[in-house]
C-alpha cells in the first residue's frame, strides 16, 4: 500500500469515533456479544490485542460475525504477528512501538499500520519511512496531551492517536487538540464487565464515548 492510500485509508477509520476501545478478551464466546454492544452503543473501531492466546480466533469472531465492526489488531510487535492478524480479518493494526522489520513489513502489508512512538524523534523517523498517522504511548507517562500539543507547530503533518492512561475525562484534554484524530482507551469496556457479561452497561459506555467529540 503506497504511503498516501494507507494514510487515508486509516484516517477514514480512526475518524469513525473520537474513541477506540483497547480490548483485552480471554474467551471467544464473550467476543460477538461484546463488540455487539460497543457497536450498538456507537463505536465501531475495535481494537483487540495481542495479549490473550484467544485474540486471533476474537478478531475472526468479530469480523465475521458483527456487522457494522471495523476489527483491528493492537500490541503487534513482530512481521509474523501483523501477517496472522491480516489472515484473521484484521482491518488496522496497532504497535506500542516500532522496530525496523514492523516497519519493512508494514509498508509491504495490505492492513494500514498505526504504529507507537513515544518522542519526536521517534516520531521524525516513522514519517520519513512514510508513517504520518501515529499512536502516542504510553501517553500519560510520556507528556500527554501537552506533550501532543507543543509537536503540532514543529510537526504539523503529523496526527495522533494518543492511547495509555487516558480515561473519559482526560480524553477530553486530547480531542481538543487539532494534531489528535481520536483517543485509545480501555474504560468503555473495563475487564468487570466483560467478564460479568453486562453488555448493558459497555452499551452505555460506548453511547457516552461516541459522543465525546
Amino acid at each position: 500500500m503506497l504511503p498516501d492510500q494507507r494514510r487515508e485509508t486509516l484516517l477514514s477509520i480512526l475518524r469513525m469515533g473520537p474513541v477506540v476501545p483497547v480490548l483485552i478478551v480471554d474467551q471467544v464466546e464473550t467476543a460477538v456479544p461484546l463488540a455487539r454492544a460497543l457497536v450498538t452503543g456507537g463505536v465501531r473501531v475495535l481494537e483487540v490485542t495481542l495479549r490473550t492466546q484467544a485474540a486471533l480466533d476474537v478478531i475472526r469472531a468479530i469480523a465475521s460475525q458483527v456487522e457494522g465492526a471495523v476489527v483491528g489488531v493492537g500490541t503487534v510487535r513482530t512481521p509474523e504477528q501483523l501477517a496472522a492478524a491480516a489472515e484473521a480479518g484484521a482491518q488496522f493494526a496497532v504497535s506500542p512501538g516500532a522496530t525496523r522489520a514492523l516497519v519493512e513489513a508494514a509498508t509491504a502489508s495490505p492492513v494500514p499500520w498505526l504504529p507507537g512512538t513515544a518522542t519526536p524523534s521517534e516520531a521524525m523517523q516513522l514519517a520519513e519511512s512514510g508513517f504520518s498517522v501515529l499512536k502516542l504511548f504510553p501517553a500519560e507517562a510520556v507528556g500527554g496531551a501537552k506533550l501532543i500539543a507543543s509537536l503540532a507547530s514543529p510537526l504539523p503533518d503529523l496526527v495522533f492517536c494518543p492511547t495509555g492512561g487516558i480515561d473519559r475525562a482526560k480524553a477530553q484534554d486530547y480531542l481538543k487538540l487539532k494534531n489528535v484524530v481520536c483517543v485509545g482507551g480501555s474504560w468503555i469496556a473495563p475487564a468487570d464487565l466483560v467478564a460479568a457479561g453486562d453488555w448493558t452497561r459497555i452499551e452505555e459506555l460506548a453511547r457516552d464515548a461516541s459522543q465525546l467529540r
